[in-house]
C-alpha cells in the first residue's frame, strides 16, 4: 500500500533548512533561485534522467505545504522509499503528538522536588526512537512504576528534534497504557 502525505499541518512543520540539508546530504545540488521565494534543486540519475525539486525559502508562503508535498513525492520516486520514511527524517517538530512506548531510562531525580528526566522508547513517523521528557510529581511516580514493571505508557506533548536528539516538551496526560 502506498501512503501519500497530505496533512497540511505536518507538511508546514518541515523547516526549509531541514529539507535543504537533506537534499545536500542525498546528492542533490542547488541549481538556481526561482523568483524571490524558492530555489531549484537537481539530481541526475544515470538511467532515469534528471529530477527537479522546487524548494520554498519561507514557511509563510501560501503554497508552502503543496511544494513540500511535491518535494516528498519526488524524493519517494528517486529514493524508492515511502513518503512516511522520508517524512520521518524531515520532521523536526510535531505539536500535540501522542506517544506510546516504554520507559527505558530514569535519570536521577531533581533535588528540589519530585521530578526528573526520563527516556521513552516510542514510535514517531514509523520509526522507533528514544525520546527524552521531563516529568514531575504523579507522572514521575508513574514513570518509575512503568520502568520497574516494564509497562507500556502513553502521553501527549510537543515533539522536537534538536541535534539528532528527540524531546517531548509540555508532556501531559502521562498514563499507563492498558494492555
Amino acid at each position: 500500500m502506498k501512503v501519500t502525505v497530505r496533512d497540511v499541518e505536518i507538511l508546514k512543520t518541515i523547516e526549509p533548512q531541514q529539507l535543504r540539508d537533506y537534499l545536500q546530504a542525498h546528492g542533490w545540488h542547488f541549481d538556481r533561485p526561482f523568483l524571490d521565494n524558492a530555489t531549484i534543486w537537481l539530481k541526475q540519475e544515470l538511467e532515469r534522467g534528471e529530477f527537479e525539486i522546487l524548494l520554498p525559502n519561507k514557511r509563510n508562503l501560501g503554497d508552502y505545504a503543496t511544494r513540500i508535498r511535491e518535494a516528498i513525492e519526488t524524493l519517494e520516486i528517486v529514493e524508492n522509499r515511502s513518503q512516511i520514511e522520508i517524512l520521518s527524517e524531515l520532521i523536526t517538530t510535531a505539536p500535540n503528538i501522542t506517544i506510546q512506548g516504554v520507559v527505558m531510562q530514569i535519570n536521577t531525580p531533581n533535588d528540589d522536588k519530585l521530578s526528573g528526566e526520563i527516556t521513552l522508547l516510542g514510535v514517531v513517523g514509523e520509526r522507533l526512537r528514544k525520546i527524552k521528557t521531563e516529568l514531575a510529581d504523579h507522572d514521575y511516580i508513574l514513570a518509575i512504576k512503568a520502568y520497574q514493571e516494564r509497562l507500556p505508557v502513553i502521553c501527549t506533548g510537543d515533539f522536537i528534534k534538536e541535534n539528532d536528539t528527540f524531546f517531548l516538551k509540555n508532556t501531559r496526560r502521562f498514563s499507563l497504557e492498558h494492555i
